[in-house]
């Protein structure tokens, strides 16, 4: 379907939970952000049906998202419902690896297309600082699985304020040894006007933006950069999608009152 200003939406993000095991440094406050009551994040039936309405009117892309999709619960069975909705042509996931290898097999068995793999640095020390705990074995082994398991594997790269050519040209001889994409993303703050990815791959630039983002607590987001937000009637799925969809911006502002953990990058 067409936004009004003809831009073909087709393309959507689901943050299955607000929830994350690691606190990355452009994601979220070191204290991490107040969460949700369990009970009113969407269920996998909820999530389903909101993609079913999607497909319907010409969605072809789903993509999980977080916080960490693989802290909430039976992930797989959420992947293995949606890989069956008619219309969804791809079904992939944003992930920071650390839970991933336990799983790998199964999500590729359940119908995962791919995976995106938060991945800034390769080293150790600089990985912990930068994720705030996290340990950089444990990711890429989640990416080592994922190959194993036929998954093709992008890298996702935050550029950092001390990040440096020679980080940027280690990822990519290592994304180019495994068989990996690559894509440089530009460091961005919601609390700031939003600007595009300049020499960086991304954020994408207003004008292809083809996304509509679905929180985890039921809510639709027209725009990253923006604090629309239309709550899924689900008497009228549809509808709802459609009000979203008509709600686009032309261009992308600033998002007050959300880190971009909650809200899925």
């Amino acid at each position: 379907m067409r936004d009004s200003y003809g831009r073909e939406i087709s393309y959507l993000r689901v943050s299955v939970t607000d929830r994350c095991n690691l606190r990355c440094v452009y994601c979220m406050p070191a204290e991490g952000v107040p969460l949700l009551p369990r009970e009113e994040v969407l269920s996998f039936e909820q999530i389903a049906s909101v993609a079913s309405a999607a497909a319907r009117l010409g969605f072809r892309k789903l993509r999980l998202t977080g916080g960490e999709p693989l802290v909430r619960s039976g992930l797989p069975e959420l992947v293995g419902i949606l890989a069956r909705v008619q219309g969804i042509e791809r079904l992939a996931m944003t992930t920071n690896g650390t839970l991933l290898a336990p799983v790998a097999a199964e999500l590729a068995a359940r119908g995962l297309d791919s995976v995106n793999v938060s991945l800034d640095t390769l080293d150790a020390a600089r990985y912990a600082a930068v994720t705030r705990g996290g340990r950089l074995a444990d990711a890429l082994e989640g990416i080592d699985s994922a190959r194993h398991a036929g998954m093709p594997v992008k890298l996702n790269v935050v550029a950092l304020e001390d990040s440096t050519d020679a980080d940027f040209d280690e990822l990519r001889r290592y994304a180019k040894y495994i068989g990996a994409e690559i894509q440089f993303i530009a460091r961005y703050r919601l609390s700031e006007e939003k600007r595009d990815g300049g020499d960086y791959d991304r954020p994408p630039r207003c004008e292809q933006c083809n996304r509509l983002r679905l929180l985890a607590d039921g809510t639709l987001r027209p725009c990253l950069h923006g604090n629309v937000a239309v709550k899924v009637d689900f008497g009228d799925l549809e509808g709802s999608i459609a009000t979203a969809v008509a709600q686009k911006p032309k261009r992308g502002g600033i998002c007050t009152g959300l880190e971009v953990g909650q809200i899925g990058g």
